[in-house]
């Protein structure tokens, strides 16, 4: 017996999303999702870019543990033979399923998405991916670029359709199939918007008029923002419309008529995202799954939309680290369903009203590399040891925590001390921290800062984020034995969250660090 569990993944998400707070974003089947949820609001990635933070999770190590900063080493053969998440499940009788982009495709998952260790058939992907960065956007002269804001019209794209439509349709099949042979399965399905191109069908763009989107709040570059943490977002700048700018490195802005039209296209992009999340959840209905079904939706990242005058990801800011996170657990965040209820209707976002509330909503900071123990736990297997100091040679370990205690209890009963997890709990023992970093290859922005190779790593980033503050130091890191020496400070930054929640003021240089260490 034992509960099914659906994972999905979406990528660049940061949480502009209804249930968390924007007011802008249309995104009402997530929602939805969220209100039968325990939706975390302080959840943060361990590395803003793709593989080492899909690695991370996955693994359930760091990435000082999984030695991936860049896209180019599979880490069972460079750092540790080390058990995934999906592994886990296979091994304990699951059919475990990939669909889209779960691992990051190519070496770094040695070019098989880790298959056959994490999977018990091989991963789809959808045909359609192989177009993303060809030249599918029509320009006003009505010739194909390769923009970074391209609304399409699905029929004129390659096979008639988008990979995220694709992989929703190859996902329905195989809850089907799972239904039919009644297998208990492990889903991972990896959704591609709303990483650029920002690529989408057009008529989501009539859900966000221009005069709606408003620049970011604080769209310049802070005056005492180190130069090292600045990501001069090169990758942006490779596209047609954005090469076509000119725009001065690395601090040159973009105008401000194309930054709210790229704000447009990411909205547009997440609307298009929801659309895909309510047909797939809707399909878990009507194959009756819902009652025996955990659901996990979260991001491997955020993206900068300006922030800072910044754009993507690679950096340790909140806009980057932060992702939506939350768990569907039938029976534990929603009273129990009945078999066949309809938990997940579809909701159109073209004609929806009104939001709706998450189940339970917790503030605790929570970070990605806890939800391989947190999953075994809810999904009743034995939850995997706390990794020792050193685990290279520890094939099955976490260096996560299980947040479950975290779960089902509101956090006022537990400041008065009431019931909730009992005093010995590490839960409440101490305010968490959640650890993200980011490598340089020097202090200053250069061609290749925002990816650096490993060889070419310098500096580390190494930051904290707690309820209160986020610290961050940059400090010399040795590619070739991985060590970091936090005797040689390159720049610091330490934003308050409660005076400065944008992190805008770095008040690193007005403050003595001893209480930090």
């Amino acid at each position: 017996d034992g509960m099914n569990v659906l994972f999905i993944i979406v990528d660049d998400l940061r949480p502009v999303l209804g249930c968390y707070g924007d007011e802008l974003v249309k995104s009402p089947n997530i929602d939805q999702l969220a209100s039968q949820s325990m939706v975390f609001s302080s959840a943060y990635a361990q590395q803003a870019v793709c593989a080492p933070s899909r690695v991370s999770f996955l693994t359930g190590r760091r990435p000082d543990t999984t030695r991936l900063y860049d896209f180019y080493s599979y880490w069972r053969v460079h750092a540790g033979n080390y058990s995934t998440m999906p592994q886990y499940f296979k091994e304990n009788g699951y059919v475990t399923l990939s669909v889209g982009k779960v691992f990051h495709p190519g070496v770094s998952s040695n070019y098989s998405d880790d298959y056959p260790y994490s999977w018990s058939m091989p991963p789809f992907h959808p045909s359609a991916e192989k177009y993303e960065n060809d030249k599918t956007c029509r320009g006003k002269d009505g010739k194909l670029y390769a923009n970074l804001v391209c609304p399409v019209d699905v029929t004129e794209m390659p096979g008639g359709t988008l990979p995220d439509i694709q992989s929703t349709e190859e996902a329905i099949r195989l809850l089907n199939v799972m239904k039919t042979n009644r297998q208990k399965f492990f889903l991972a399905v990896g959704y591609h918007k709303p990483h650029i191109p920002l690529r989408y069908p057009q008529e989501f763009l009539k859900l966000y008029p221009l005069e709606n989107v408003t620049l970011a709040p604080d769209p310049f570059v802070p005056k005492k923002l180190p130069s090292v943490a600045y990501n001069p977002w090169m990758d942006i700048r490779q596209r047609d419309d954005v090469e076509a700018l000119n725009v001065s490195f690395p601090y040159g802005p973009l105008p401000d008529d194309f930054q709210r039209q790229i704000r447009q296209s990411y909205y547009a992009a997440v609307s298009y995202l929801d659309v895909q999340i309510g047909l797939l959840l809707n399909a878990l209905d009507n194959v009756g799954l819902s009652n025996n079904t955990i659901i996990v939706f979260t991001a491997d990242h955020g993206w900068s939309l300006g922030e800072h005058g910044e754009w993507a990801k690679y950096s340790n800011f909140d806009v980057a680290t932060r992702v939506p996170l939350m768990f569907y657990v039938p029976g534990m965040t929603t009273s129990p369903v009945s078999q066949g209820a309809k938990v997940f209707p579809y909701l159109d976002p073209f004609s929806h009203i009104g939001g709706s509330a998450p189940q339970g909503q917790s503030k605790k900071v929570v970070e990605l590399v806890s939800l391989f123990p947190t999953l075994a736990e809810l999904a009743g297997l034995q939850v995997p040891p706390v990794c020792p100091k050193t685990s290279f040679g520890v094939e099955l370990c976490t260096e996560g925590t299980s947040i479950v205690c975290y779960f089902n209890v509101s956090e006022e009963k537990v400041e008065e001390g009431k019931e909730g997890c009992d005093d010995t709990d590490w839960c409440f023992n101490e305010e968490p921290v959640a650890f993200s970093q980011y490598p340089r290859p020097a202090d200053t922005p250069q061609w290749n800062s925002d990816k650096p190779k490993l060889k070419d790593i310098r500096i580390m980033g190494y930051s904290m984020r707690t309820i209160d503050y986020r610290y961050t130091v940059w400090v010399q890191f040795n590619p070739n034995n991985f060590s970091a020496n936090f005797e040689d400070v390159h720049a610091g930054e330490l934003y308050m969250m409660e005076t400065d929640p944008n992190q805008d003021y770095n008040i690193y240089n007005n403050t003595s660090h001893g209480w930090f260490l």
